[in-house]
């Protein structure tokens, strides 16, 4: 697998977990926290952007996405 800045994976944690949190939530409380979610969902994706923008990475933007996805809802074992 691609080396993944540890940021975008940070990034993506963070979004995952706010998902999460929507689980159980109605009214007021459901809107606050979508607005947290998709706040964390769009800095995942500007991160994303920008880094497979740079001149340095080889990998298109879905493809750096799909790697981040990868790494963080389906981790490899250790060893």
């Amino acid at each position: 697998m691609a080396d993944i800045p540890d940021e975008l994976i940070k990034l993506e944690r963070s979004a995952v977990e706010a998902h999460a949190k929507l689980t159980g939530l109605d009214g007021e409380a459901y809107g606050e926290q979508w607005k947290a979610w998709r706040t964390a969902a769009e800095d995942f994706q500007a991160a994303v952007a920008a880094y497979a923008a740079r001149e340095d990475v080889a990998m298109s933007r879905y493809k750096v996405e799909q790697a981040v996805k990868r790494a963080v809802r389906h981790p490899q074992p250790e060893g």
